[in-house]
């Protein structure tokens, strides 16, 4: 054999090698976001009750709403009691489901007063969604507002949060043999993104544990399912407007529960998995990275905020003027 006729050899293997990865992928991508809408699991099998953290606004109500609306009773955990009263009536009148309330903040100590509220309810789902960022803008770290206490806050809010939920409902999960926590991650923790640099590390911390803890519990019965959305319409995000690219909180997340099942890691909808994909392509890590990129983003930050801070102004001027 020549060496051109090795070099052909590996040519085609490679070829093909990249061919099959290509196919594989289209169809896990067919399977998680097509097949899903026709064929999804039924999640009453589960258990009776779904406990959703951050459940009063954005992807944590969008969550709750469409838990209740497929048969689960929910526990809604956030901070605002009056907005817990307020969903707890929507659901409740709406999809006629049971819902408990329990009013904690994340930022401080409370597992053990969540502990004693869980306690006898067969919960068959945890939503790990309570999360928090230190800025509405890109921003350097040393930029954050009230460093030494607000740093504390959000490693306890978006990282102690998820091992200490799973760890009071996962004994019982364990128990039955059958269980489903969602773990709420983010685009921005797929690869590092400088000026978002300590909401992105906490981020990555949950894709990395969700990954982990589905690899130990599978076997039991256990499904771990780690969501990283893009940009979802929602506080955070400031209520962008809704279109392909930006999806409302309620369409993503009756997208998402259909991927249960079909996968462990999920961008969450079809429109978030091609963004994905796409800025793989068309954004590198070593240009993500670059000084150059950092400054026009952080540009592109400082020039928002003061288009913003103007429109602030303007309302209230017109406020006083009536």
């Amino acid at each position: 054999m020549s060496f051109n006729d090795a070099l052909a050899i590996i040519g085609g293997f490679t070829v093909v090698f990249h061919l099959l990865r290509l196919a594989w992928r289209c169809w896990c991508g067919f399977r998680q976001f097509v097949l899903s809408e026709l064929w999804h699991v039924d999640l009453k099998t589960f258990g009776q009750w779904a406990v959703v953290t951050g459940a009063t606004a954005g992807i944590g109500k969008a969550y709750a709403c469409e838990l209740a609306q497929r048969g689960m009773d929910v526990v809604l955990v956030s901070r605002s009691d009056d907005k817990l009263q307020m969903i707890a009536k929507e659901i409740e009148d709406q999809y006629g489901r049971m819902t408990r309330t329990i009013r904690v903040d994340f930022t401080d100590c409370i597992y053990a007063a969540i502990a004693e509220q869980l306690q006898g309810l067969e919960i068959g789902i945890l939503v790990n969604n309570v999360g928090m960022t230190y800025s509405d803008n890109f921003a350097y770290f040393l930029e954050i507002p009230d460093a030494e206490q607000r740093i504390t806050q959000i490693i306890n809010c978006n990282m102690l949060s998820v091992p200490q939920m799973t760890r009071l409902v996962l004994p019982g999960m364990v128990e039955r043999g059958k269980g489903l926590i969602i773990n709420i991650s983010s685009e921005v923790a797929v690869r590092p993104q400088p000026l978002l640099s300590l909401y992105c590390a906490t981020k990555i911390f949950v894709t990395y544990f969700s990954q982990c803890l589905h690899a130990e519990y599978k076997s039991k019965g256990i499904i771990v399912q780690c969501v990283a959305p893009f940009m979802v319409s929602t506080n955070m995000t400031k209520h962008r407007t809704v279109n392909f690219f930006v999806r409302s909180a309620s369409g993503f997340a009756r997208e998402a529960l259909n991927t249960v099942g079909h996968c462990s890691y999920t961008s969450g909808c079809l429109s978030h998995a091609l963004q994905n994909t796409a800025l793989t392509i068309l954004l590198p890590d070593w240009f993500r990275m670059s000084t150059f990129l950092v400054r026009k983003f952080r540009n592109f930050a400082t020039a928002s905020q003061h288009e913003t801070n103007v429109c602030k102004k303007k309302e209230s001027l017109g406020h006083k003027e009536e």
